[in-house]
């Protein structure tokens, strides 16, 4: 899946991406491949894919989509 960074709660070490389809999908700092998280910034494309968690959908395996 594709999606933008939304928000980032960075002394938390998670955030929100907005899928393409408009979803709103929980990620932790953990999920991240090849990207540092102090070095996101919100509006940055990703891809990702999504994971059934406790509390709904999060996305793992996210990357930088550029």
């Amino acid at each position: 899946m594709q999606g933008t960074i939304k928000r980032l709660i960075r002394d938390r070490g998670f955030g929100f991406i907005r899928s393409e389809d408009g979803q709103e999908v929980f990620f932790h700092r953990s999920a991240l491949q090849e990207i540092d998280f102090d070095g996101l910034r919100e509006g940055e494309k990703v891809s990702f894919e999504l994971e059934r968690g406790n509390k709904g959908p999060r996305a793992v395996n996210v990357r930088s989509a550029s």
